[in-house]
């Protein structure tokens, strides 16, 4: 089998893997199986899926970094318009099952509760990246502005953590991991970034 089909398989395999949370969630939810409180349920589980694939997003590139494996960096756009896509859900059950299109009881929420405050802002700032995530956006704005631009994946990550943690009253486990997760991946960029910077005086006087 020819490599760009095996890639292109494995992308679409991958795909379809990052949505069954979203439709087992919408199955539990429509036969009774989230329990006493399935609005809250389904927000949790949506919301943690967004975490989880925003994370595997900012892992394509330490994977490459640390590994060489160039295939990460295929499927980073793919993994972070899915969780775009699941924030967009998550935020969707809060506006219209959780509140009921109540805005002046969102717009509250939004502004005495920090965790809502924190998540709002993360999921506002997903939105630009999203849009700009196309070639032809590459190309309009030009790479070294649109790169900087989705650099703020690590801030949305960064919110997206802080969210959760706030979120969770008891028990911090999952939380803690996603933080840990998150601390790892920066750690590696920063790590790179810095050789990177050690190596380039060498590279320019060669």
């Amino acid at each position: 089998m020819a490599r760009p089909l095996k890639e292109k398989l494995a992308k679409l395999a991958v795909g379809v893997a990052a949505f069954i949370p979203a439709a087992r969630t919408a199955w539990l939810g429509f036969h009774d199986g989230l329990g006493p409180n399935p609005i809250a349920e389904g927000l949790n589980r949506l919301g943690l899926w967004t975490l989880i694939l925003l994370l595997a997003t900012l892992a394509c590139t330490p994977i490459k970094v640390v590994t060489g494996w160039k295939f990460p960096l295929r499927l980073r756009r793919m993994l972070g318009l899915t969780a775009f896509a699941y924030a967009c859900l998550h935020f969707a059950t809060y506006l219209v099952l959780d509140q009921g299109f109540d805005w002046a009881e969102i717009w509250k929420d939004i502004a005495k509760r920090k965790f809502i405050t924190v998540g709002f802002l993360a999921f506002v700032l997903l939105i630009p990246l999203a849009v700009t995530s196309t070639n032809g956006m590459v190309r309009r704005l030009g790479f070294p502005r649109w790169k900087r631009l989705h650099r703020l994946v690590y801030l949305i990550g960064t919110l997206g953590v802080i969210h959760f943690v706030w979120r969770v009253k008891s028990d911090l486990r999952q939380p803690l991991v996603c933080a840990f997760v998150l601390a790892v991946l920066l750690l590696v960029r920063v790590v790179d970034a810095a050789r990177a910077g050690r190596g380039q005086p060498a590279r320019q006087r060669a």
